[in-house]
């Protein structure tokens, strides 16, 4: 299974990180208002970053690495400066 971790940037500014199976498809969702809660009003939302990951497992443990990053490593991470 391949999976994605990715960071979108809402149009207030805000970073969400999340994973999936399927970027656009994922994307799609949150910018219709059914995906995140968080995202819902927020809209619309950017791709900024993605990652592949070969199992969910790992996507999960990327996924929680990110959300633990502060927002300056996040944009780094993003610019692909950063090297956590």
């Amino acid at each position: 299974m391949n999976c994605w971790v990715y960071i979108l940037r809402c149009a207030d500014g805000t970073l969400y990180t999340g994973w999936t199976s399927d970027l656009q498809k994922r994307l799609r969702m949150h910018n219709s208002g059914t995906a995140s809660k968080y995202t819902r009003s927020r809209l619309p939302a950017e791709m900024v970053y993605s990652e592949p990951c070969t199992e969910r497992s790992e996507a999960l443990r990327r996924e929680a690495a990110i959300k633990r990053l502060s927002r300056t490593e996040k944009l780094a991470l993003i610019r692909g400066a950063f090297r956590g």
